[in-house]
């Protein structure tokens, strides 16, 4: 329990920021849900255009300190792949 009045603002503030980073992550996973959703329906120009739509924000995410950089370029390599792998 927070006693001093430091202590009593920095739970405000970790209460706040944990919001805001916890609707940052479910928009990210939104994005990259679309992606995955358009891999398997097959459509590669769909999917192209949905991971096209997801990476500025994955790597919004990185900016904002809510996923580690390498995460997300191995989240990004992975899908690109695998949305490549769809035209052969």
């Amino acid at each position: 329990m927070a006693n001093s009045p430091q202590a009593k603002k920095r739970a405000r503030q970790n209460e706040r920021r944990f919001a805001v980073n916890k609707a940052r992550r479910s928009r990210i996973r939104t994005y990259l849900r679309k992606v995955e959703e358009a891999i398997a329906s097959g459509d590669q120009t769909v999917a192209a255009a949905a991971l096209k739509e997801a990476q500025p924000e994955l790597m919004r995410g990185v900016t904002k300190g809510v996923f580690h950089k390498n995460t997300a370029a191995r989240k990004l390599s992975r899908l690109s792949s695998r949305v490549k792998s769809l035209g052969a």
